[in-house]
């Protein structure tokens, strides 16, 4: 194996890949990144079993090969060498690195030993834009249980429906739901539970090139994160993600939806946002409760604790129903008005008892649960 490459071509693939690399695994070579060399580039590979990225970078090949080298290592050694182009070589289980004055020679370990994810694309495919994925993976990640005794909940629902397409994510107390008209249904699948950790990748995966696609069977799903040749990073095909899926049933979150909300408010969402946390700055930091008092065309957010005080403020809102006072976990309420792109949201209530509803324009609806005042 012998090829040389630009060094920021190098950095920039093997940074696709550093984010599952374990530092302490049990098997030794999954610390490792598998290098393959053939043709116009060098495929880069990490995985800790339940998840693999791969990706090719452009590279000058005189040589073809596979080894497998220490991923952090490697990426600090590239990062540091002082020339553009870097030159790797490889002599039995040594590898030779180079730049300008800079010589390493690091061990490596037999690639055959890596475990290598299946090349074969499981199922019927499904494609959306990669704004369309990363605009509904951030509407509702954040709601994700991070509770190992409730691992069905620990993940990303994929629903499929006829044309459509739902993400979903619950930890048992807060909904968040995010949709999509699509042209197919994943061949009659009803859905799939991707884990937290595969959507984490694939989210910081995202913004390389126009599109993504995925497919998955009871066992895995495979995510192709389409690049771009202007993009100058350097990649020169898909990014590709395999994982396990979470084995189950996920729960019916259609019956958590409340179907008989009695009054619609529209709110501003950056206005409601930054008013909830100021005044959640004097919550108690057991309960994180703030009240929200609906009276007559006004919305009044407050907070009260013997440690800290008690804080409110008035938002005017078109409301002409019932005076309503409910209270919240405040970091239930901030974080769907963080991560929505849309300034008009509206907000739908029944009473002190009943779930809070946030809905746009857009197919996004979260529910919240009330607390006990």
């Amino acid at each position: 194996m012998k090829f040389s490459i630009e060094r920021s071509t190098f950095i920039h693939g093997l940074q696709q890949v550093l984010g599952i690399v374990e530092q302490r695994p049990i098997i030794p070579i999954l610390s490792n990144v598998l290098l393959e060399c053939a043709g116009d580039g060098v495929k880069i590979t990490a995985t800790n079993l339940d998840i693999s990225v791969d990706c090719k970078v452009k590279a000058e090949v005189e040589a073809d090969g596979k080894i497998t080298l220490p991923a952090k290592k490697l990426a600090a050694i590239v990062r540091s060498l002082p020339g553009e182009t870097v030159a790797i070589e490889l002599d039995g289980s040594k590898v030779y690195v180079s730049a300008g004055r800079s010589n390493f020679q690091i061990m490596g370990l037999v690639a055959n030993d890596f475990p290598v994810a299946s090349e074969q694309i499981p199922g019927a495919e499904t494609q959306l834009s990669q704004a369309d994925m990363a605009r509904m993976l951030r509407s509702v990640s954040f709601a994700q249980s991070n509770d190992d005794n409730r691992y069905i909940l620990n993940g990303v629902y994929f629903c499929f429906e006829p044309e459509k397409l739902t993400f979903a994510a619950t930890d048992g107390r807060r909904l968040s739901l995010a949709s999509k008209k699509i042209s197919n249904d994943a061949g009659g699948t009803k859905g799939v539970i991707v884990p937290s950790k595969t959507i984490r990748e694939v989210e910081r995966l995202l913004g390389h090139g126009s599109s993504i696609s995925f497919s998955f069977d009871g066992h895995r799903i495979v995510f192709s994160i389409s690049v771009e040749d202007s993009s100058g990073s350097g990649l020169v095909s898909d990014i590709r993600v395999v994982s396990k899926v979470v084995e189950g049933n996920y729960p019916n979150f259609r019956q958590i939806i409340p179907r008989n909300a009695e009054n619609r408010v529209k709110i501003d969402r950056q206005l409601m946002l930054e008013c909830i946390q100021r005044v959640a700055i004097v919550a108690s930091d057991q309960k994180n409760l703030v009240k929200l008092r609906f009276e007559k065309n006004i919305l009044e957010v407050s907070a009260e604790s013997q440690e800290y005080g008690s804080a409110n403020e008035k938002i005017p809102i078109a409301y002409d129903g019932k005076l309503v006072e409910i209270a919240f976990n405040y970091v239930f309420l901030c974080d769907p008005l963080r991560v929505l792109s849309q300034d008009e949201v509206f907000f739908e209530f029944k009473d002190e008892l009943s779930a809070g509803v946030f809905k746009t324009l857009e197919d996004f609806l979260y529910v919240a649960m009330p607390l006990r005042m």
